[in-house]
This record gives structure tokens, C-alpha cells and sequence, in this order.
């Protein structure tokens, strides 16, 4: 089966899902509202697969992460809005107009990100944080806000500034007695965390998903010992370093 074939295969049962006589009950029942965390946990499994190097299911996550789009398409559709043809209009439209050193005249490509500047500028919002999305993750969102404020020159000269920005952070949040100025430090603790990631180079949500797979992994490791639950702090973290370090022993 084509790409184009399996596309149309796949609009056409969205189509017949959403039948307002012989559709599917639950899926006639969605709006975009209810179908958006679906969207966000599909694209999260796709990356999951991508971590774990399981391309078959990658084959599979990916196929769900499309659903998504036609679904989102086919409602739209039903509403007059848009249809699945101008999703596609409109990102081919855009890819061209990014890569104008490929489709277009242009000697050399001025730089995506020029671009994408260029067209906020045009846009209602022309600030360089316009269209970080607030339905991104807070740390990928922290993490894009920053890069986009750090292009206009906003930024530590080296991972220094951000790295003496937590102990700052920390010794505020240590001063703080009331909860609710212990959220707001804590907020600033976890935004100057991710700014040092930045500028290391790491992806902070990919750093703390790797975190907690090596939590998870060790926690089910010291869960199953015998009587787990009635052993002391100092015992349960005694279980908790061995099986770190088992953990930190790498097969030759």
C-alpha cells in the first residue's frame, strides 16, 4: 500500500467513525478538546519508541500519531473550519517557504529560525516568544521560551551564570516559610535548572525521562525483596544503593 493510498484509507475511516448515523459512538462523541490529550500521549510514545530503539513499534506509534491528525482534520471538516487537504497545503506550503535555498531562488538559506522570525514579524504577536505553545510540557516549554529569549542576546555568556542562578534559587526557597512563596521559588528553581541544561546541551525532558526510567527500574528492583514495606528508611536505602549500583554495572 502507497503512502497516499493508506492516507485516503485511513481519511475514509475516520469519515465513516464520525457518521452521524452509523458512526462509532465514542468517536462521534469527541470535539478537539478530548481528543488533544490523546494527541500530546501519542506523541510521547512515539519518542518513547525512538528512546528504545523499537522500530517496529515506532512503525506502529507513528501510525497512531497520524490518527491524531485525521481526526483532528476530519471534526474540523464537519465544522466548516478546514480539511485534511489544507493541513497538508499548509505544511508544504511552509516547508517551501523555509528552505528557499531549495525550492525557491535563493543562493543560500537565510537561516530557519530567521525565518521563522520574519513570520511572527508579519504575525499579531511580533515577540520572539510568540507561539511557544502553553500546551507544550513546562520544562520543554521553560526550555523553548529560553532559547527563543537567548537569540536576542537575554542569556548567560557560559553555564556559569545559571549554574550560580540555583544555589541562588535554593538558598530563596530555603528563606521561604509560607507554601505559596515556596511554589513561586521553587518555580524559579526548577526554570534556572533549566536554563544550566540549555546550556549544556541536554534536553531537559529527555534528561528526566532517562531519570525516571533509572528510578523506575530500581524501585521495582528493592519493591519485590521480602517484608519491604516493614523495613526501616536506613534499610530500604541500603537496597536503594545496591541496586544503583548494580544498575551502574554495564554488561562487558
Amino acid at each position: 500500500m502507497s503512502a497516499s493510498s493508506g492516507l485516503e484509507r485511513l481519511t475514509a475511516i475516520m469519515k465513516r467513525l464520525r457518521d452521524p448515523v452509523s458512526g462509532c459512538e465514542w468517536d462521534r462523541a469527541q470535539d478537539f478538546a478530548s481528543i488533544a490529550p490523546y494527541t500530546i500521549e501519542e506523541a510521547y510514545e512515539v519518542a518513547d519508541a525512538i528512546q528504545r530503539g523499537d522500530m517496529d513499534s515506532l512503525a506502529d506509534e507513528l501510525g497512531d500519531l497520524q490518527l491524531q491528525v485525521v481526526f483532528h482534520a476530519q471534526m474540523a471538516a464537519e465544522a466548516g473550519h478546514f480539511t485534511l487537504a489544507d493541513v497538508m497545503a499548509r505544511i508544504c506550503d511552509k516547508l517551501e517557504r523555509r528552505h528557499p535555498h531549495i525550492f525557491g531562488e535563493a543562493a543560500h538559506s537565510p537561516g530557519w529560525e530567521e525565518i521563522k522570525a520574519a513570520e511572527r514579524a508579519k504575525a499579531n504577536d511580533p515577540s520572539a516568544l510568540a507561539g511557544v505553545a502553553l500546551a507544550l510540557p513546562a520544562l520543554e516549554r521553560a526550555a523553548k521560551l529560553q532559547r527563543r529569549a537567548a537569540r536576542t542576546g537575554f542569556d548567560w555568556p557560559d553555564a556559569s551564570g545559571p549554574r550560580a542562578k540555583i544555589d541562588e534559587e535554593l538558598a530563596e526557597l530555603d528563606a521561604e516559610t509560607s507554601h505559596e512563596r515556596q511554589v513561586d521559588e521553587l518555580g524559579d528553581l526548577l526554570l534556572a535548572v533549566v536554563n544550566l541544561a540549555r546550556h549544556l546541551n541536554i534536553e531537559p525532558e529527555a534528561a528526566l525521562r532517562q531519570a525516571n526510567a533509572k528510578f523506575e527500574a530500581r524501585f521495582r528492583a528493592i519493591e519485590c525483596k521480602p517484608g519491604f514495606a516493614s523495613l526501616s528508611l536506613d534499610q530500604k536505602e541500603a537496597l536503594w544503593t545496591a541496586a544503583k549500583a548494580a544498575q551502574a554495572v554495564k554488561p562487558a
